[in-house]
């Protein structure tokens, strides 16, 4: 990981569907999604061991590094002070969110699923939908477990929140990883889902104006206004989180559009106490700079990102920050794409290895860089940064 001081050209050529998750970021139309890293699946306490097929053992997420266990609980939160922006005959604004918390044992506790098997049914077609790299058929998307442990009671005592939003297109449970390792060192982490922008959401039941499962209504021609909705919505969102969690002095970090989002939150919001932005965009689509941009914080943020996919839009909204001085640092990581941050760093690498995605897919995804080196450069720079501004206790 390392600092960056100058830009540098996009190498990598981003398009088809994939485009959807760069134009969720800003990205203009020409520009398409990143791509993925080749090489031996990994394993050990970074990686996966070897990758799966349908009917077989699942994907493998790397092991928390923490010296607690993880327990994890589902909550279905409801804002009826808003409507939902993408489904109004919904009537009211619904978020699903997952509470992840360091727990004394997970013993005699079941491992929660990354995905449901409704959720993985419909990721399974979605897939290669929302990023173009990812087999259409092959992979046991229901077979994958987490490491945290559903319904293992949590540790007494009040703990640091930390609030996690995913990409635009992407689902809380891509982000599984990151968030359990930060867990299982002492933070209560939240992972947040969007409807309407995310892949696929599932509830507990059914409401008028929606199916238990609802899907992304993204599409890879969304115009500026709707980049701006998606925006406003996930900061919205993250608020309405903090209220019905009755949340105070916490920490955001998002991916992609989760960064963009978390960045603004910080700046709108007094009880976000500091953030982590994972490659996202601070201008809207049509290259206005966000508030946060144009004003700058005065509370601690981390712009962390990708050599493969720094471009000179990302550059000029991020400098523009980097300009007011204040507590912002950019770090960058080499040989490494936008999806690094996120479970795919694991999974994309055993899909290659068993032949269901191409090298040049794997790099475009997650970059050439090893798993076993990725993922805890990736969980070191979140952790350590939190450790400095909203420390767990030990």
């Amino acid at each position: 990981m390392t600092s960056h001081h100058a830009p540098t050209r996009r190498t990598v050529a981003r398009g088809g569907l994939a485009g959807a998750a760069a134009l969720l970021l800003g990205a203009t139309p020409a520009l398409t999604a990143p791509a993925a890293a080749s090489g031996p699946a990994a394993s050990g306490p970074a990686g996966s061991g070897p990758a799966v097929t349908s009917g077989g053992r699942g994907l493998r997420l790397p092991a928390p590094t923490g010296p607690y266990a993880v327990g994890a609980t589902v909550r279905h939160l409801v804002d009826p002070s808003r409507n939902d922006p993408w489904a109004p005959e919904i009537g009211v604004r619904e978020l699903m969110v997952t509470v992840l918390r360091p727990s004394a044992t997970g013993r005699g506790f079941p491992r929660m699923p990354q995905l449901t098997p409704g959720a993985a049914e419909v990721f399974t077609a979605l897939a290669p939908l929302v990023r173009p790299h990812l087999p259409a058929a092959g992979a046991d998307w229901a077979a994958t477990l987490t490491h945290a442990r559903t319904g293992a009671p949590p540790l007494p005592g009040r703990r640091p929140v930390l609030l996690y939003s995913p990409g635009g297109g992407d689902s809380r449970a891509m982000g599984s990883s990151l968030a359990i390792d930060l867990a299982s060192h002492g933070w209560t982490v939240v992972t947040v889902d969007h409807p309407g922008d995310a892949s696929e959401v599932e509830f507990p039941d059914e409401r008028p104006g929606r199916d238990p499962i609802r899907t992304t209504v993204l599409r890879p021609d969304m115009d500026a206004g709707t980049f701006r909705t998606m925006i406003d919505t996930r900061v919205a969102d993250l608020r309405f989180a903090l209220d019905a969690l009755g949340l105070d002095r916490v920490g955001l970090y998002g991916h992609s559009a989760g960064g963009t989002a978390v960045a603004q939150a910080l700046h709108e919001d007094p009880r976000v106490a500091a953030a982590v932005n994972l490659e996202g965009y601070l201008d809207w689509a049509d290259g206005t700079l966000l508030p946060v941009a144009r004003e700058g914080t005065d509370r601690p943020l981390l712009l962390a990102g990708t050599d493969g996919f720094r471009d000179d839009r990302l550059d000029r909204s991020w400098w523009a920050l980097l300009a007011h001085g204040g507590p912002v640092a950019r770090r960058q990581l080499a040989d490494s794409d936008h999806w690094v941050f996120t479970d795919y760093a694991a999974l994309v690498p055993q899909l290659q290895a068993a032949d269901l995605m191409t090298a040049a897919g794997r790099a475009e995804m997650v970059g050439t860089l090893d798993p076993r080196v990725s993922v805890p450069a990736v969980r070191k720079l979140v952790r350590s940064f939190f450790a400095r501004h909203l420390p767990a206790p030990r």
